[in-house]
Formats: structure tokens, sequence, C-alpha cells
């Protein structure tokens, strides 16, 4: 019964940043993996950046931009974007691992517009 919140998206303009949080809780064991995907109108869902307790990964055109961390209480992934651009206009998905289950949130619309 996990549940996966995400929080901190809305509208920005270009070059400015946003904070994006992803909240679990429920029955939740052996937490492998969390991560973030996006998902623009029209495109497919793509991997954003990944975390797990030892490594971070990105997507190319996120690096320099993005980053990924835990919070201090180990449930929470962050995601600090800095350096918006229009094209990261997407609705922001968290997805996480734990054991073998997989589980989705809802989804944060972040727009950057001026």
């Amino acid at each position: 019964q996990v549940q996966l919140v995400e929080s901190g998206g809305g509208l920005v303009q270009p070059g400015g940043s946003l904070r994006l949080s992803c909240a679990a809780s429920g029955n939740i064991f052996r937490l492998n993996f969390m991560g973030w995907y996006r998902q623009a109108p029209g495109k497919q869902r793509e991997l954003v950046a990944a975390i797990t307790s030892g490594s971070t990964d990105y997507a190319d055109s996120m690096k320099g931009r993005f980053t990924i961390s835990w919070a201090n209480a180990k449930n929470t992934v962050y995601l600090q974007m800095n350096s918006l651009k229009p094209e990261d206009t997407a609705v922001y998905y968290c997805n996480a691992h734990f054991g073998l289950a997989e589980y989705w949130g809802q989804g944060t619309q972040v727009t950057v517009s001026s």
C-alpha cells in the first residue's frame, strides 16, 4: 500500500528554478530505486534522473542543470531543476521500486514559459 506524492511543480520563467519532491509512504520495504520521469504533450515518457543508495544517473540533457538527491528521511527524493528551458515543460512523475514492487506518483506539472 505504498503511495508516492509529488509536489513542487508550477509555472516558472525560462532560466528559473524549481525543486520537486517525491515522498513515499505506506508499507515500504527494501527501497531499491527512486527516479523522476517526465512526459511532454505528444512525447514518450522519458527518464530524467534516478538515484539509489550509492549512485545517481541523469539524462544527457539534464546533466549540469538538474540534481537528484535523498532527503534526510530517506523516504523522500528531491529534484532540483535549474536553468529551466521551455522544452522542460512536462508532467513530472516519481517512480520507485520497493523490493519487487513498482509504484508511480500522480505527476506534477512543470511549465516553463514567459
